[in-house]
């Protein structure tokens, strides 16, 4: 019986790999992200073997810095996607986001964090939460999200955006919250939420400064955060409008035992103050706790201004002069913008932002009820 010759099975062809001298330079304006780039195109431009790009993209240590650096520039060049990643983006089918803040220690993160969940949620989707405080490689964990969510909101820190966009960059939809167009390299439209910072800082300090306060010191340190460096810029504004010279921040981390270690070093006279304005209300109250329980008089001796109008400053005595930020619209409002980007929008040509109030109580010398 005649038999039909058996077919020789077919061997899987190795992708082939775009030539890099076709590939746009991303660095050129209306630049489009390269087309099918893969492991092998990143590999071939990298210089080095597939499995090299792997380990990198895996995080793993065996891989020199150097050649660590020349995979990463490979992959930000061709704007290339892990292959799980790059799936999601055909079909949205997490019905997740991403939400990358530092940490949620204090106020201001769990409110943030409440709104974003609250609207995700009734927009029917589920929110993954990423800490990047501790994290020894926030490119990868950012990388691993971006394959099990459809779109991804980050704070504004410095520790953050940059190295999101790296891993995104026009692949995933992307809100930036509390964040300038500085956090985007390469100036890479991405959609920016934040609250008004310049002018309500510029009116407190003015407030401090009309007061009679002329040695006001400024603590919390604006370089890692984009809203913090824009309440400065109101304080020197202040200070600029009324022909002074402001003093140097004090540069400490947004932490209630940072707010004590300050009120100490005023105690002991390192710093001479007779008003502080500081970062947030979580310095603000502790540095005004630790004052009042040393003996010092607030606002008597010093004034103590925060920002925040967090719950306990309605509540101490003397009431704290804040702020008020919607933190949890905030939230709300980059889950929204997150949801109509995944949706297909496109992104607004200029940050939405959110008008914050000053809050005048007692801490800034106003007279109580």
């Amino acid at each position: 019986m005649a038999t039909t010759p058996r077919q020789r099975p077919e061997r899987a062809a190795r992708p082939s790999t775009p030539s890099t001298a076709s590939m746009p330079d991303p660095s050129t304006p209306g630049a489009t992200p390269a087309a099918g780039a893969t492991i092998y195109s990143v590999a071939e431009r990298a210089g080095v073997s597939i499995a090299t790009v792997s380990r990198v993209l895996q995080g793993r240590a065996v891989v020199s810095e150097a050649t660590r650096q020349k995979v990463l520039e490979a992959v930000d060049a061709l704007h290339y996607v892990p292959l799980g990643a790059a799936r999601s983006l055909a079909v949205r089918h997490h019905e997740a986001y991403g939400l990358v803040i530092p940490e949620l220690t204090g106020p201001y993160y769990s409110e943030l964090l409440m709104g974003f969940e609250t609207r995700a949620a009734e927009l029917g989707q589920s929110v993954i939460l990423l800490l990047a405080n501790g994290k020894s490689d926030v490119p990868s964990a950012v990388g691993h999200l971006a394959t099990r969510v459809d779109g991804i909101a980050v704070l504004g820190s410095a520790a953050v955006p940059p190295t999101l966009t790296r891993a995104l960059r026009g692949r995933k939809p992307v809100v930036v919250i509390a964040g300038s167009s500085s956090d985007v390299p390469g100036g890479e439209r991405v959609e920016l939420v934040a609250a008004e910072n310049v002018h309500s800082s510029e009116q407190l300090t003015a407030h401090v400064l009309d007061h009679g306060r002329s040695r006001l010191l400024y603590v919390g340190d604006p370089a890692p955060a984009p809203d913090i460096s824009e309440r400065y810029a109101g304080f020197v504004a202040a200070h600029t409008a009324r022909g002074l010279d402001p003093a140097e921040p004090v540069r400490v981390p947004f932490l209630e035992s940072e707010g004590v270690a300050v009120a100490d070093r005023i105690l002991s006279g390192e710093l001479e103050a007779d008003a502080l304005v500081c970062a947030n209300d979580e310095l603000a109250l502790s540095i005004m706790t630790r004052l009042q329980d040393a003996g010092r008089d607030v606002p008597g001796d010093i004034a103590v201004v925060g920002w925040d109008d967090v719950m306990t400053s309605r509540y101490v005595r003397p009431g704290m002069t804040t702020v008020r930020q919607p933190v949890h619209e905030l939230g709300v409002l980059a889950a929204e913008r997150l949801h109509q980007r995944v949706d297909g929008a496109a992104p607004l040509p200029a940050p939405v932002v959110l008008p914050t109030e000053v809050v005048l109580r007692g801490s800034c010398g106003c007279a109580t009820p």
